[in-house]
């Protein structure tokens, strides 16, 4: 899966055993929103990329908290 680190401005491609899901979920003035993100390290810098709902359930992969 390609991700783009901002640290050296590149993109970087890591393998889908790498990569986790995450949902993050945050209170607003119309309701809740929910987004949804693969993460994975690389060289120790936390990449995130942020996903469609559909493209989240199609990976099956560990859910991070």
């Amino acid at each position: 899966m390609k991700f783009y680190n901002l640290k050296t401005r590149s993109h970087v491609e890591i393998a889908d055993a790498d990569v986790k899901k995450k949902q993050m979920k945050r209170q607003t003035k119309s309701g809740e929103q929910i987004r949804y993100a693969f993460v994975a390290n690389h060289e120790g810098t936390p990449l995130h990329k942020f996903v469609k709902k559909e493209d989240f359930d199609a990976l099956d992969v560990a859910e991070v908290e």
